[in-house]
């Protein structure tokens, strides 16, 4: 005579599971970084070469629809050159200004604009019309910009400011090699280029 065995009802329990499915999309939330809104969202080149930019010591101009476009790593750097810009051109910036100067993106207007584009909330200041950075023989406030830049990160982390270029694909040449032409007045030969990645066999 064959013995049936009794079915039981089969279960899993999965609080153990779901206890190590919500550490780690908790883990992954807090190590992850939000990417920071750009002024002025450029469409890179491609390229193949893969070097990552210095988190420090890293002034960025961003050039796109004839605009150029100033950013610069480091609060302290930023504030000294803040300064700087705002005595020679005698322009007056307060200590909160220069606080939220030191946070805030990369900035394409003149000095004396300034100040209104500090005082905006960030969402607006993405909005704003910005006509990029005087760069002409008559106000080149850009090469000004660098320059102090350049000498503030000596003072502050007694190292040479490295310069990226952030040109749009499809920016035409002259408004490029006018910046290049501005970094060569002041000596500096060696910058990178930034690109967008792309496959090799592309």
């Amino acid at each position: 005579m064959a013995v049936k065995m009794s079915k039981k009802a089969s279960s899993i329990d999965m609080t153990a599971m779901c206890d190590v499915s919500f550490l780690l999309l908790t883990f992954f939330i807090l190590t992850s970084t939000a990417k920071v809104p750009e002024a002025m969202p450029v469409d890179m080149p491609s390229s193949t070469v893969q070097s990552k930019l210095p988190e420090s010591n890293l002034a960025t101009l961003t050039i796109g629809k004839g605009k150029v476009f100033f950013d610069l790593k480091g609060r302290e750097v930023r504030i000294q050159t803040l300064e700087k810009m705002a005595e020679k051109y005698g322009v007056e910036f307060t200590d909160e200004d220069k606080k939220e100067f030191s946070l805030m993106e990369g900035i394409g207007v003149d000095i004396a604009s300034l100040k209104s584009i500090i005082e905006m909330k960030s969402s607006e200041r993405l909005k704003a019309n910005q006509p990029g950075v005087p760069k002409d023989s008559l106000n080149n406030q850009l090469a000004e910009w660098i320059q102090f830049a350049r000498q503030a990160n000596i003072d502050i982390n007694d190292k040479d400011l490295e310069i990226a270029i952030k040109g749009d694909a499809k920016e035409e040449y002259p408004s490029i090699r006018k910046v290049m032409d501005i970094l060569q007045d002041q000596g500096v030969n060696s910058f990178s280029l930034v690109t967008g990645l792309r496959g090799k066999d592309f």
